[in-house]
């Protein structure tokens, strides 16, 4: 085995094994969400704590989607295939797209909060 071919083995381990963990992280969050929703429902929530459960979720997307940026990273250092890359291109375009724009939503409620009393 020649070192490209051991260094492509390598990343592709390593890429399923950022997605994997990528996975792992989506799921849990989207289960503690629904925890945070059933409980929300059973109750008389508060609108901090709606937008703390929300939040919460976000912070753990943007942490899913950053892995899975991540991996797309390393997957467009071994792809050779010019279709393969425009696709992981914009695959982690959007991601970073949506990323931006939870990192916005969070930094705009935190913004309201420390200036309501």
């Amino acid at each position: 085995m020649t070192m490209r071919e051991w260094l492509i083995q390598i990343t592709e381990y390593a890429v399923l094994w950022i997605d994997l963990v990528a996975l792992v992280v989506i799921v849990l969050a989207t289960a503690q969400v629904v925890v945070g929703m059933v409980r929300l429902i059973r109750g008389q929530p508060t609108n901090h704590q709606r937008r703390e459960v929300w939040m919460t979720y976000a912070r753990w997307l943007i942490a899913g989607l950053t892995l899975q940026l991540a991996a797309d990273i390393l997957e467009t250092a071994i792809t050779t295939d010019l279709a393969a890359i425009v696709r992981v291109a914009a695959i982690a375009v959007i991601r970073t797209l949506l990323n931006y724009f939870l990192e916005k939503d969070l930094s705009d409620v935190r913004e309201r909060e420390a200036r309501s009393p």
